[in-house]
């Protein structure tokens, strides 16, 4: 048996963590956890994301960030229409529904937080401490919890990064639900890296965040997304019981 589990974690982010200047228009923060099985990622997901950039770009070294997209910033300016721009969307959003992974979200309401306590936690390390606690029960559930996980998360900044991987080891080594070890290891990955897994989970960041603050706003990306989030009761309830699972929102929603 390998040391190794047969899944590998991406995680990104949508919002900024800080507490004390808070975008009105965007006042959450969100860290998404796109978990993928090693051999469908290599052989599908990674091929389908190439053959996407080969055919609008003509090569694959282009990295696909959700801000640059949505903005049309370069090299996302090529659309000559509307109907092309939704076009490329459109391909985009397919290869995420054919694109096997499942999701876990925290979302994290900055302005609800600050209301709680006169010290809030860093949402940062919030939502990371809930995004770990839900992949040991996932790898769990598929007898993997006793193998290496390696969790690939992109690189902001020295200081930043030094910060949130002592974090994540403090909770590795038993500060968590559990209070157990977890055999989690992060792996942090430059900005420029042109992993499929990273640029996936920045696509599907934002979508979630939109679906928390404007719930009633059409969200086809958010749609495509629900079959994939960690769901209660197995897959069988896929795409409804997800809501305080997969998708968690801090502090909770009042009805």
């Amino acid at each position: 048996m390998s040391d190794f589990s047969d899944y590998i974690v991406y995680v990104d982010e949508s919002g900024d963590h800080g507490l004390q200047n808070i975008d009105s228009q965007y006042p959450i923060f969100v860290l998404a956890f796109c978990i993928f099985h090693k051999k469908h990622y290599s052989d599908v997901v990674v091929s389908k994301l190439q053959q996407f950039k080969f055919k609008h770009f003509g090569h694959d070294v282009v990295i696909l960030h959700e801000h640059e997209i949505r903005k049309e910033k370069p090299p996302f300016n090529i659309f000559r229409s509307k109907a092309e721009r939704m076009g490329f969307l459109g391909e985009l959003t397919n290869i995420i529904d054919d694109s096997n992974f499942i999701l876990t979200c925290c979302v994290i309401d900055k302005i609800e937080l600050l209301k709680t306590t006169n010290k809030p936690e860093n949402p940062y390390n919030l939502a990371l401490g809930f995004g770990l606690e839900l992949l040991h029960q996932f790898l769990t559930e598929k007898g993997q919890q006793d193998q290496l996980t390696h969790v690939v998360i992109e690189k902001r900044g020295k200081k930043e990064d030094d910060e949130l991987e002592l974090e994540f080891r403090r909770i590795c080594d038993g500060d968590n639900q559990f209070k157990k070890q977890l055999p989690f290891s992060p792996k942090f990955a430059d900005k420029k890296t042109n992993s499929a897994g990273l640029q996936l989970a920045d696509l599907v960041a934002r979508p979630v965040g939109i679906s928390i603050l404007r719930p009633e706003q059409p969200n086809r990306a958010f749609d495509s997304l629900k079959p994939k989030f960690y769901c209660a009761g197995g897959r069988e309830n896929v795409g409804t019981n997800y809501k305080g699972w997969g998708l968690k929102v801090f502090p909770a929603q009042k009805d």
